[in-house]
C-alpha cells in the first residue's frame, strides 16, 4: 500500500484547476451511449471511477475514443446511428470497482433494455447499500436479483418493458433520482420523482443538453417516456468537491492566497461554500458563466480565522462529500461545530463519521461521533501521526489538509484510492505551497 508523508506549513498560492467532475463526467458517458450520433466530451475526469464507466459503456456496444491530442482530456462517444438507442449485451459482467454512481445509475440505465446485465464492484462497493435504488426500479417493471433479496451487488438485472411511475424517495438521493430518471427513458408513460429536500441536479441538466424534456415542478421532477436522446458536446468543469481540499488548506494555512479556476458552481452542489460563509471562510465567487448546462466559475480563496456552525436538514445533501474536510476545519475553527442529519455518511465508501473520528483522533483532534454526525469543539491541535485512509480517497486527502497544521509530518498509509476521484492531487498540493 502506498503511503505520503505530509510536511507541515507553507501557504498555498497561485492559480490553479482541479480535475473534471466527476459526477457531470459520469452522466456525460452514460448519455453520450445512448444517443443519436457522436458526442464529445471535454475535460472529463480520467480516474478510475470515471473509467469504469466508459469501460460499461464500451461493454454495452458503444465505440469510445480518447482523443489523448486535446488541451483537454476529451472522449469521443459513437452513439445511435440509426436512431435505435438499443444497447448490445456485454458479454462478461461489468464491474465498476469502488465506483457507487456507476453501479447504481448503470442498474436503472439497462433495466429497460432486453438482455441481461451483471454488475459488481470491489469488496467496499459490494457491502454499500443497493436496496434503495432496487426497489423503486422493481416497481416500474424491472427485474433485478441480488445478494440480500437485491440489496447488495453483485446485481444481475435482466431487462423488462418499464412503466412510468411516479416515485417519492425518503431520503434525498442523486444516485436513486438519476438511476429512476434513466429508467424512465426507456419506459412507457410518465416517471416522476419527489424528493424531500434537493439533490444534486447534474442528470437534469443533461438530460435537457441532450434534448429530453424534463418537467421541474416543486421538489419533483418528471419526464415521458420513451424518449430519444440527441448527441451533444460537453464541457465538464472543474469538480467542486475536490477543490474543497484546496480551499480548506488554503483556509488554514496563513499567508495563503489561491485562485481555482473553471469550477463547477452549481447551486445544488456548493452547500460547502454556504457552509465556509457561515465559518467566515474568505472565499469569492467570480466571473460566473454557464457551459453546457452548468454553471462555472473562478474561486479566490484567502487564509480566515473561522468560526464554528451547525450543518443539519437542507444543506446536508448539498455538502455530502465535503464532510472528511470539513470535520477538518471545525476542529480548527473557533467554537462548537455540529453535524447532525448525516447518517448517509455510514455508507460512503468508509463509515465517514467513524473513520473521520478516528483517524483525527490519532492526529491528537477530539471528536463527538453521534449517530447521523458529530460534534467538534475548536480550536485544537494537530500532532503529527500515522494515519490511515481506510481506502476512502475523500479522508485521505481530508487527513493530507489536517497534517498541514500538524506539529510534525504526518504519514497517510493506502492513498491510491485517491486516484478514484483526484488524480495527481498530492502533486498539485506540493506544487502550490509557497
Amino acid at each position: 500500500m502506498k503511503a505520503v508523508v505530509i510536511e507541515p506549513g507553507r501557504p498555498l498560492q497561485g492559480r490553479v484547476e482541479v480535475p473534471g467532475d466527476k459526477s457531470i463526467t459520469h452522466r456525460a458517458i452514460m448519455l453520450g451511449g445512448l444517443a443519436r450520433g457522436e458526442t464529445l466530451v471535454r475535460g472529463y475526469l480520467p480516474a478510475d471511477d470515471c473509467l469504469r464507466t466508459v469501460a460499461a459503456i464500451r461493454a454495452l456496444g458503444r465505440t469510445i475514443e480518447d482523443l489523448e491530442s486535446s488541451n483537454r482530456p476529451t472522449l469521443r462517444i459513437a452513439g445511435c446511428a440509426s436512431g435505435s438507442s438499443i444497447l448490445r449485451e456485454p458479454a462478461d459482467v461489468i464491474d465498476c470497482g469502488n465506483s457507487g454512481t456507476s453501479l447504481r445509475l448503470l442498474t436503472g440505465l439497462v433495466a429497460g433494455f432486453p438482455m441481461c446485465t451483471v454488475l459488481t464492484g470491489d469488496a467496499s462497493l459490494r457491502r454499500r447499500p443497493m436496496g434503495r435504488v432496487v426497489e423503486p426500479l422493481r416497481a416500474m417493471g424491472a427485474h433485478i436479483v441480488g445478494r440480500d433479496e437485491g440489496r447488495l451487488a453483485p446485481l444481475t438485472v435482466v431487462g423488462q418493458r418499464l412503466k412510468g411511475l411516479d416515485v417519492r424517495l425518503p431520503v434525498a438521493s442523486a444516485q436513486v433520482k438519476s438511476a429512476v430518471l434513466l429508467a424512465g427513458l426507456a419506459a412507457e408513460g410518465r416517471t416522476a420523482v419527489t424528493e424531500p429536500a434537493p439533490s444534486r441536479d447534474h442528470t437534469e441538466r443533461m438530460l435537457r443538453t441532450f434534448g429530453v424534456p424534463l418537467r421541474v415542478e416543486g421538489a419533483t421532477v418528471s419526464l415521458d417516456g420513451p424518449a430519444g436522446l440527441s448527441a451533444a458536446e460537453i464541457e465538464v468543469p472543474g469538480d467542486i468537491s475536490s477543490a474543497a481540499f484546496l480551499i480548506a488548506g488554503a483556509l488554514l494555512q496563513p499567508k495563503s492566497d489561491l485562485m481555482i479556476e473553471r469550477v463547477g458552481v452549481n447551486p445544488t452542489r456548493t452547500g460547502f461554500l454556504d457552509v465556509l460563509k457561515r465559518m467566515g471562510a474568505s472565499v469569492a465567487i467570480e466571473g460566473v458563466r454557464e457551459v453546457s448546462g452548468e454553471p462555472i466559475g473562478t474561486l479566490t480563496v484567502r487564509a480566515s480565522a473561522l468560526r464554528g456552525t451547525t450543518v443539519r436538514g437542507d444543506l446536508v445533501p448539498r455538502t455530502i462529500d465535503e464532510f472528511p474536510v470539513l470535520c477538518v476545519l471545525a476542529a480548527f475553527a473557533r467554537g462548537e461545530t455540529i453535524i447532525e442529519d448525516a447518517g448517509e455518511l455510514r455508507v460512503k465508501e468508509s463509515d465517514r463519521i467513524h473513520v473521520m473520528a478516528e483517524e483525527l483522533g490519532k492526529l491528537g483532534i477530539k471528536v463527538e461521533e453521534r449517530p447521523a454526525g458529530m460534534r467538534i469543539e475548536g480550536p485544537q491541535r494537530a500532532t503529527g501521526a500515522r494515519c490511515s485512509s481506510h481506502g476512502d480517497h475523500r479522508v485521505a486527502m481530508a487527513l493530507a489538509v489536517a497534517a498541514l497544521r500538524a506539529s510534525g509530518p504526518t504519514t497517510i498509509d493506502d492513498v491510491e484510492c485517491v486516484g478514484t476521484s483526484f488524480p495527481g492531487f498530492f502533486e498539485l498540493l506540493d506544487r502550490v505551497r509557497r
